[in-house]
């Protein structure tokens, strides 16, 4: 099976809708593919930023060249501000693997994107910023011959 290295880096959101009347607000993202839970990932909560939050976080994914020839598989990335009663949701992205692929191929795979939060079906307050790249395409079983090769050399030392 061909698959690729994606890397994703979240990197700020600017202009986000204030949930928080009273305190702080600290915004936290939630990445995932598909919206599996399986493949969901988490950048820390940025305690400064408040409406204008910035993490430059990488989350990295391995994911089958079967999904960048599909619209159906997306990236989902969701806003929340992080509370002790409860996180409250912001807004959130989503966005087509294929298209992200179709984007960054001209350019040797990696590109920096802007996208709008929305929050529904309508556009929320504020926009994303992220980077994103992809690796070359390998086979399953190279890629798990790498990988049992790189631990068995972490063990050694």
């Amino acid at each position: 099976m061909e698959c690729r290295k994606f890397e994703i880096t979240l990197i700020s959101a600017n202009d986000l809708e204030n949930v928080r009347r009273l305190f702080k607000m600290k915004v936290y993202a939630r990445v995932s593919i598909t919206g599996d839970r399986e493949t969901e990932k988490r950048t820390p909560a940025d305690k400064h930023g408040e409406t204008d939050p910035a993490w430059n976080y990488t989350m990295r994914y391995t994911v089958g060249e079967s999904a960048l020839q599909h619209h159906g598989v997306r990236v989902v990335i969701k806003l929340y501000c992080k509370r002790k009663l409860g996180d409250r949701y912001i807004g959130e992205v989503h966005t087509s693997m294929k298209e992200l692929f179709d984007q960054a191929y001209p350019y040797g795979g990696s590109l920096m994107a802007t996208y709008p939060v929305q929050k529904g079906s309508v556009n929320s307050r504020g926009v994303l910023k992220f980077s994103y790249r992809f690796g070359e395409s390998v086979s399953i079983e190279k890629l798990l011959l790498a990988e049992s090769i790189a631990v068995w050399c972490k063990s050694v030392d």
